[in-house]
């Protein structure tokens, strides 16, 4: 092999992984989820009371299913603003954590193209990124916007779909749509479990995160025993890692 075709293949590789429609490409393989997840959560809007707009506008500014979900509860509940903008940022807290892990790999930008990254950071596209980061150890600009936008997009349009869906759905519990969210996070979890092949790590890592945010609960409210479970559990992964 001449070493032109060498020097060829060495910088074709990278720049082709590293493109935006590689991104978008990457995040197919979760549109799936996307599409179950957003269309249980506008029919959840949308038998709430809530109009198209308002469903517009919680997909397009707060972007979190977790938080969407918890928002219309307490709607319909009747909750105060106050509590419900408290709640949801307790709730989204744990994109700080997303963020702080994926920020190593774009220090060379600056804080506006940072902010342009990191918000709209996802549970589902922090998983793609971060396996891809452990494979590769890098992670591009244009690739993460591409994986970034391609889910945003889809989460706003299976929301509008759930929405003209939901006018003819009363009780959305029937259909067991209020657990659409919480058996889209098993999945990821298994997924990323099984890929790792460090069965033994992640059940210990996952058992001190239930022990600690059980007995959290005790002390301090759900959702910061959640924040509580993850950064104790998480830090002492790390140091098993490590320690191996």
């Amino acid at each position: 092999m001449s070493q032109s075709k060498v020097t060829k293949d060495t910088f074709v590789r990278p720049l082709t992984e590293d493109r935006f429609v590689q991104g978008v490409r990457d995040c197919v393989p979760t549109l799936l989820g996307y599409f179950s997840i957003g269309m249980a959560a506008g029919v959840v809007q949308k038998t709430a009371g809530l109009s198209l707009m308002d469903i517009t506008m919680l997909c397009l500014i707060l972007y979190a299913g977790s938080a969407q979900f918890i928002a219309v509860g307490m709607i319909t509940a009747s909750s105060s603003i106050t509590a419900i903008m408290i709640t949801v940022f307790f709730v989204n807290l744990r994109y700080l954590l997303l963020s702080a892990a994926l920020s190593p790999y774009f220090k060379h930008l600056t804080p506006f193209r940072n902010l342009l990254v990191g918000s709209l950071v996802t549970d589902e596209t922090f998983g793609v990124a971060i396996n891809k980061a452990i494979h590769t150890h890098r992670l591009s600009e244009k690739w993460m916007h591409g994986l970034n936008l391609t889910a945003y997009i889809s989460w706003w349009v299976a929301n509008m779909t759930g929405a003209y869906v939901g006018q003819w759905i009363e009780d959305p519990e029937t259909f067991g749509l209020d657990f659409a969210l919480a058996g889209m996070f098993i999945g990821i979890l298994a997924v990323s479990v099984i890929s790792r092949k460090r069965i033994r790590t992640d059940v210990a890592v996952g058992l001190i995160a239930l022990f600690v945010g059980v007995s959290g609960t005790f002390l301090l409210s759900t959702s910061l025993s959640v924040i509580a479970a993850t950064l104790v559990a998480s830090t002492l992964g790390v140091v098993m890692e490590r320690w191996k």
